[in-house]
């Protein structure tokens, strides 16, 4: 027995006596002849018709994508719009390779399958068709082979690829997509061997109650035939055996049967079932047929909603394409399961795929929970009709029987084939709703990227069920997270609503394997990396969003003071499930006084447990922790919710005490024997304590220069306001006991700086903003902006020689107006970088350490001789710590960030919203500018910090 590769040559005799031994049961085999996936491939021969590595015959990875492996083209599908390219990369691919029919294999049935190969796949076994082209680069198909395969001797397997299909819907349906194009046999192909009486193909509706119909399609029935249905648990239950006859020559037939005691699947209970189906010819099996299956009932209710075994579900999804840099659209089931951990993860019940996905990723989805969206791909242009019903067979008959497809999609925006949508029902015994994603079709409202207040009669007073499949696109650090809370309560106010699909899952750079040098990801620009996650599932800022703002419990707003009794009320956000079937518990999290002076980190000083009482969801409840007698020695309160799989929802956090108590406790008070000293010298005045010497500029009120006894720290250019009008109008000194006070008044909207230097060197400023009643001072208009979307204060400071960050506030990622949940009140630290969110994929270091960090108590920004330390006895200081810089690659109109006021630290009050898929003004509430309206008698705003030079 010769075989090109010695591990397939050993997996063949493994499964051959592996047959041998169990021929009694009859169960059709799987025989691989590739790799099982692009981690484990095999090796055919493969000759490229055009770029890299073509025109000669050399050894391809089975499966893989052939770019990714060396050879042809890479294609980007909008080649022909931002790319502006002439219609590219046509190259074709020819395999070969050789496979042993074994002798007991005679008189039974030999398919061929491939799990999916791009674009068009002609398969030749012996030098003969093994039936006609397929068309349709996702889906997979199947040939009968069994007239064509020699027995018990050497077979030849010729497959020819053409990455450009010869029908022109199939192109416009899959290369003018936005999307990575690809070729080759990018998923397994492998042999089905079946006795030649057999169930050929099952489809099953299986309900709550365990009543279950099934459609078998069988092969050569004969007289006395019948089969036997039975369930096989997972914890080992037992389950009654149903027996049907079936009538000779029969190529269709349809059984039903009742399982008692069957638990039903939900994403938050999937409860899964073997169905076991024996074919027996005079009591003797002749075949057997396994498939994992769940129980649950599907109701689509038009002017209603979407019920899933009797709750009306709400969707918390987002959309994924099948993609790892390193293979292309080729991958594996640790890869699926990795994604579907991570979508759980983020409290998400669903994900939309634009195509049929690896099956291994529907298998990850109906074990974890994910409801599906499974989609007939056609991006803008639809399959023509006689292309478009065989992939929808295809589709159907592969994937009918997951329990978490609920619904199929017919293309995407506008790549719909109405004549299709029937076929659906044709091959699915469940009548799954059709839906064309982007439209309001049918009774089913999934309009794509809808504003905040997305229109009277479509939203406030429409009359079809509404869950757009996509919305909060997230290209760069855009959407996604940013906005998601106020369109979520928004949407959740209709009863119509059923939930959406976050745009995208991650950023889609493939690695390039015909690139030299530093830079070897590319998402062609701003087209591809869209993703909550970087293209190796490094998790963005906007993940953590999704995942509080997605969590099944939600927690009412509360703020710990002298008088928290342990309280808090709670909301269950679940559909199905019981907040009693979760586990919570607390930590009291303390920090030593010095530990922004040293390496010590907070600690637990107690913990405990919290008990969840009943609540159904949709109830709100009060649950109660005990406090413990050290309580009020923390600095944090942690409260961490598990689900019942015992996985993390979410750790939420409190600050015990407001910032004054943390400004005192942590800010090093040293003794002094010398009083403080404020002089002018001509234009300079200086401010002295101990080592510190902090230089202003009597003609500006800036901070110049500020030393202390080893070192010049470069602060500098500041305070300068943000978001309101300043000019200076006189300095004071004078003497207050120890310190010495250096105050500058001003015309405009900020009216005092007050700066007070100890004798120890510790150096406090207060800001005072208040529309002062004097004439406008020459400004033209106002003191304040109109529209503030940045407000505060904001020095220079150079970036060369930072190394790291340390604070206490909320974290560990930068936030944006609309996008701080999903951070939380702890002890911080990063060291610096610069990554560019969704482009620094050589380098993707998240959390990013420039931008916005919110609640800002206290701060060690490490620059070596240069570091200081900032403390804030104000509440709700965002501590703005440099500009991310820019993407480089981006196309026109991409967005990628708000502009940064000027200076490199800032402390404000009001920072910029980030924009998603729409602009600002179409978003939410918490979205918006602010204003300010200071009135006669008010105190006006303060701002008070601490800075340590020393």
């Amino acid at each position: 027995m010769l075989h090109k590769n010695k591990h397939l040559f050993i997996a063949i005799i493994v499964l051959t006596l592996f047959s041998t031994i169990n021929s009694f049961a009859q169960q059709t085999e799987k025989v691989l002849l590739s790799g099982q996936d692009f981690e484990h491939p095999v090796q055919w021969d493969f000759y490229c018709t055009g770029g890299n590595n073509s025109k000669t015959w050399s050894k391809i990875n089975v499966p893989s994508q052939w770019e990714l492996e060396g050879f042809g083209e890479y294609t980007y599908g909008r080649w022909y719009k931002e790319l502006n390219q002439k219609e590219p990369s046509k190259e074709e691919g020819l395999y070969k390779y050789e496979f042993e029919v074994p002798a007991n294999y005679k008189d039974q049935e030999v398919l061929i399958a491939f799990g999916g190969a791009m674009t068009d796949t002609e398969v030749k076994i012996n030098g003969k068709l093994a039936g006609p082209i397929h068309q349709g680069g996702f889906y997979e198909f199947k040939y009968n082979i069994t007239s064509l395969v020699k027995i018990g001797a050497k077979n030849l397997l010729e497959v020819h690829v053409w990455k450009h299909s010869s029908n022109n819907s199939v192109n416009a349906a899959e290369r003018k997509a936005d999307w990575w194009l690809f070729g080759g046999i990018y998923r397994p192909v492998w042999l089905e061997v079946s006795p030649k009486t057999h169930i050929t193909h099952i489809a099953v509706d299986p309900k709550m109650d365990g009543a279950i119909t099934i459609d078998m399609d069988l092969t050569a029935i004969t007289k006395n035939t019948t089969v036997d249905a039975t369930l096989k648990g997972l914890d080992g239950e037992k389950f009654k055996t149903f027996s049907f006859p079936i009538k000779k020559g029969s190529s269709q037939q349809q059984i039903a049967a009742k399982f008692d005691n069957v638990k039903p699947w939900s994403p938050e209970t999937p409860n899964l079932y073997t169905l076991q189906l024996v074919l027996k010819q005079d009591g003797k099996t002749v075949h057997q047929l396994e498939k994992r299956i769940g129980f649950r009932t599907l109701e689509f209710k038009k002017q209603d909603g979407i019920y899933v075994n009797g709750k009306k579900i709400l969707m918390k999804g987002i959309n994924r394409h099948t993609f790892w840099p390193e293979s292309g659209r080729s991958t594996s089931k640790r890869l699926s399961i990795m994604d579907g951990t991570i979508l759980k993860g983020a409290n998400m019940n669903a994900v939309r795929s634009h195509y049929p996905p690896d099956e291994h990723f529907l298998e990850v989805c109906d074990s974890l929970g994910l409801f599906v969206l499974n989609e007939l791909a056609g991006w803008q242009n639809a399959y023509d009709t006689k292309v478009g019903t065989q992939l929808v067979k295809e589709t159907v008959m592969r994937d009918v029987n997951h329990p978490s497809v609920i619904i199929w999609d017919n293309g995407n925006e506008g790549g719909w084939n109405y004549e299709v949508d029937k076929v659906f029902a044709q091959y699915d015994p469940q009548k799954r709703i059709v839906i064309h994603p982007w439209s309001d079709f049918n009774g089913w409202d999934t309009h794509h990227y809808p504003t905040y207040l997305t229109g009277m009669h479509r939203f406030n007073s429409g009359e079809n069920v509404f869950f757009p499949t996509e919305f909060m696109h997230g290209t760069y650090d855009n959407g996604i997270g940013a906005g998601l809370e106020d369109f979520w309560k928004r949407y959740k106010q209709s009863p119509l609503f059923a939930g959406g699909f976050i745009w995208v899952f991650s950023d889609e750079a493939v690695r390039r394997s015909d690139w030299t040098g530093d830079l070897k990801y590319d998402s062609k620009g701003s087209l591809a990396p869209d993703g909550m996650l970087g293209p190796h599932r490094e998790k963005e800022g906007s993940f953590f969003t999704v995942k509080e703002v997605w969590a099944p419990i939600q927690f009412e707003p509360k703020q710990i003071t002298a008088s928290f009794d342990g309280s808090f009320l709670i909301s269950n956000d679940y559909i199905f499930s019981n907040l009693n079937t979760c586990t919570m518990s607390y930590k009291i999290m303390k920090s030593d006084k010095d530990v922004f002076y040293s390496n010590s980190i907070a600690t637990a000083i107690s913990s405990g447990k919290i008990e969840i009482p009943s609540i159904e969801p949709g109830e709100t409840r009060k649950i109660h922790m005990d406090v413990p007698t050290n309580f009020y020695e923390g600095d944090f309160v942690e409260i961490t919710a598990l689900d019942n799989h015992n996985k993390e929802i979410y750790t939420w956090s409190w600050p015990i005490h407001k910032a004054k108590y943390f400004a005192e406790k942590f800010l090093l008070v040293k003794e002094s024997k010398t009083k403080a000293t404020a002089v002018q010298n001509g234009n300079e005045i200086t401010l002295k304590g101990g080592e510190i010497k902090v230089t202003l500029d009597a003609t500006t009120g800036e901070i110049v220069r500020v030393n202390n006894d080893v070192n010049l720290i470069p602060l500098s250019n500041g305070p300068r306001p943000i978001g309101m009008k300043a000019k200076l109008k006189d300095i004071q000194l004078s003497q207050e006991g120890e310190n010495a006070i250096c105050t500058v008044n001003y015309i405009g909207g900020l009216q005092s700086i007050n700066w007070t230097m100890c004798p120890d060197g510790r150096f406090k400023m207060e800001l005072l903003a208040l529309k002062n009643g004097e004439n406008n001072g020459g400004f033209d208009g106002a003191f304040f902006e109109d529209k503030i979307n940045k407000w505060g204060i904001t020095f220079s400071f150079p970036e060369k020689g930072v190394t790291g960050f340390k604070w206490f506030g909320r974290g560990p990622y930068h936030v944006w107006k609309n996008r701080i949940k999903g951070t939380t009140y702890g002890l911080w630290e990063k060291e610096y970088n610069n990554t560019i969110t969704g482009e620094s994929f050589e380098n993707l270091i998240y959390p990013e350490f420039k931008g916005y960090h919110a609640n800002l108590f206290g701060a060690s920004l490490k620059a070596g001789a240069n570091s200081f330390k900032v403390f804030s006895e104000s509440e709700n200081v965002f501590f703005r710590l440099f500009t991310p810089e820019m993407p480089k690659n981006g196309f026109p109109g991409s967005d990628p960030q708000p502009t940064f006021p000027e200076g490199d630290i800032s402390f404000m009050y009001e920072i910029p919203a980030m924009r998603s898929f729409k602009p600002i003004e179409q978003q939410g509430p918490e979205s918006q500018p602010t204003s300010i309206r200071i009135k006669s008698g008010d105190e006006g705003i303060t701002m008070k910090l601490w800075f340590d030079f020393r």
